[in-house]
């Protein structure tokens, strides 16, 4: 296992590093003392999974606000996701800056986010499923989110999407 940083602070590439032989392959995709030494979150009490039937549906950009922020491992497990995260801590030299990677069942690469980002995926193929680790338990009222395409990121997406949530549409401009 490998743990590479990304240009946002926090924001950590986790990529398995597969033993292969004859039957398949095996990988370790967490370890907490690994994690712990790489300064990520290593307590998870939730556990997610979202299936989308098609390519490009777009979910996001959500995140839980204070006092009860949510940090998240993000792994896709069958097809290809494009994933972000977006910084919303304000006093972080990376504020209101994204990053995006394409996770995949064939790169088996895992983004750990840290609490004060948001985060969305759109799907690059069909049926496509991502599982979550969360480190914090998920609170209805303080779930929250940002437009997929509000200008104060200029996320650049790697194509537009066809399906999302009317609530997910419907987010307002970001205001610091």
């Amino acid at each position: 296992m490998k743990i590479s940083p990304t240009a946002l602070p926090g924001v950590m590439i986790v990529s398995a590093a597969p033993n292969q032989d004859e039957r398949g392959l095996f990988a370790r995709t967490y370890d907490a003392a690994a994690f712990a030494a790489a300064g990520l979150q290593t307590e998870w009490p939730q556990c997610n999974t979202s299936w989308n039937a098609r390519r490009g549906t777009l979910r996001g950009m959500h995140f839980q606000a204070a006092p009860r922020p949510d940090p998240k491992l993000v792994r896709c497990t069958r097809g290809r996701i494009f994933d972000v995260a977006v910084d919303l801590r304000p006093d972080s030299p990376a504020f209101r800056r994204w990053t995006g990677v394409e996770l995949s069942e064939d790169n088996r690469n895992t983004l750990a986010i840290p609490a004060g980002c948001a985060h969305g995926f759109l799907t690059l193929e069909d049926s496509c499923e991502v599982f979550y680790m969360m480190g914090e338990v998920y609170v209805p009222e303080l779930a929250s989110g940002v437009r997929w395409n509000d200008p104060a990121f200029g996320i650049e997406w790697p194509a537009e999407p066809v399906t999302m949530s009317e609530k997910d549409m419907r987010w307002a401009d970001f205001r610091a």
